[in-house]
């Protein structure tokens, strides 16, 4: 009898180790990594503070920083359809249209989201509201929700804006 209960004590003892073991593996495996419990990682930071730099250099109307956020093979499509490739052309486009019908108007950020499809690609999506403006053609657009998908891309080990484009989203916010 002696060795029958000291026989079922220890295959317990093993089972419950092995379960336990088990068990920590599973929650190793299923549970995020620590950097994700303690918020946004470095990389999403990075990205997050490039597309901000954008949005900053909007309101300010100038964009004298671009190339501390964007790629020399920046491309830009505007909500008409309207495609420039390369920073010069670019930025020479934004000056024009924020030294004419854009000049003054601010563009606010009401949220901002990423995602990363690799490594050293990421896609940030912004929900942003325009500030009242008349389009060259006299269409007057006034508190114009747009959202705009950014493709931006680490070189040299920072995260720059790559590619670009902006859509004026139907309706007005609720």
């Amino acid at each position: 009898m002696k060795n029958r209960i000291h026989f079922a004590i220890t295959s317990v003892s093993r089972w419950q180790r092995q379960s336990r073991y088990c068990l920590f593996v599973l929650m190793c495996l299923i549970c995020p990594k620590p950097n994700a419990l303690a918020g946004q990682s470095q990389d999403e930071a990075q990205v997050r503070h490039s597309v901000e730099a954008f949005y900053k250099a909007f309101n300010s109307h100038t964009f004298d920083g671009a190339p501390e956020f964007t790629t020399d093979d920046w491309n830009h499509i505007n909500p008409n359809g309207g495609w420039a490739r390369g920073r010069d052309a670019v930025l020479a486009e934004l000056k024009r249209v924020h030294s004419g019908f854009l000049k003054g108007v601010s563009d606010t950020m009401e949220s901002l989201s990423v995602r990363f499809a690799s490594d050293d690609v990421a896609v940030a999506m912004v929900t942003s509201l325009v500030g009242t403006y008349y389009s060259p053609n006299g269409t007057k657009h006034e508190n114009e929700r747009q959202r705009r998908c950014f493709i931006v891309v680490r070189r040299n080990g920072r995260w720059l804006i790559m590619q670009d484009q902006n859509t004026v989203i139907g309706g007005r916010k609720p």
